[in-house]
């Protein structure tokens, strides 16, 4: 090999080095801002969410849809019932061997509401279940308006789901604080952090599923956050 030629090949080799430290340095880049991207997307879902104590009351609608996941949410729909913001009640995503009498006990005895205006769904396993039950009996109520009960962190991905399946209805979200986590200081917990983390992560991935804005609580629907 000549001289020229080992200078021409050492050359090469060179533009191939420094072009790879610049794709390499851009891809760090890259994920550098996404990490920044996803820290601050997280930290204002989780405000968002540590708000729910002071929601406002929602607009009447015709009914109103709650996805089981505890007392407070439960609680939180049946009071809305009681005070006339609907006409009828859904609890969604009931365990099958979980009774009426079980339920009404965790609401504070409300028998009477069962014999008449509330319904128990038993179909639902996940958020995306809830919501293909709640279509199902929105369509044999004939009801076009939906008031939608869920603790506050859950509230963005289940009205997003709800869209999917619902588009011409109104929802209207109403959050409930969760009792037993404090998420009005979720960054000194870390029970509260794991939690939201892990919401925020599944509304991501809903919204990229769903094609939808990558504001957490953007939406077209009206709600209580």
């Amino acid at each position: 090999m000549t001289q020229q030629s080992a200078k021409a090949v050492a050359g090469g080799r060179g533009t191939r080095r420094r072009n790879g430290r610049i794709v390499l340095r851009t891809l760090i880049g890259l994920a550098g801002l996404g990490l920044v991207a996803f820290g601050f997307g997280f930290v204002q879902f989780a405000r968002e969410a540590s708000g729910a104590g002071e929601a406002r009351l929602p607009a009447r609608a015709d009914g109103i849809v709650v996805f089981t996941g505890g007392r407070d949410r439960i609680g939180g729909a049946i009071r809305l019932l009681a005070e006339g913001y609907a006409k009828r009640l859904l609890i969604s995503g009931v365990h099958p061997d979980t009774t009426e009498v079980a339920i009404a006990a965790l609401a504070g005895g409300r028998e009477d509401l069962f014999e008449c205006c509330i319904d128990l769904g038993h179909s639902a396993l996940d958020t995306i279940g809830n919501a293909s039950e709640t279509a199902n009996w929105a369509e044999r109520q004939g009801f076009s308006s939906l008031i939608i009960v869920t603790s506050s962190y859950h509230m963005p991905r289940s009205l997003a789901e709800l869209g999917r399946v619902l588009p011409e209805a109104r929802l209207e979200g109403h959050a409930i604080s969760t009792s037993s986590i404090d998420l009005n200081h979720w960054w000194r917990t870390p029970r509260a952090v794991s939690l939201l983390l892990s919401e925020y992560v599944k509304l991501l991935a809903a919204r990229a599923r769903l094609g939808l804005s990558a504001d957490p609580f953007a939406s077209r629907h009206a709600g209580s956050l």
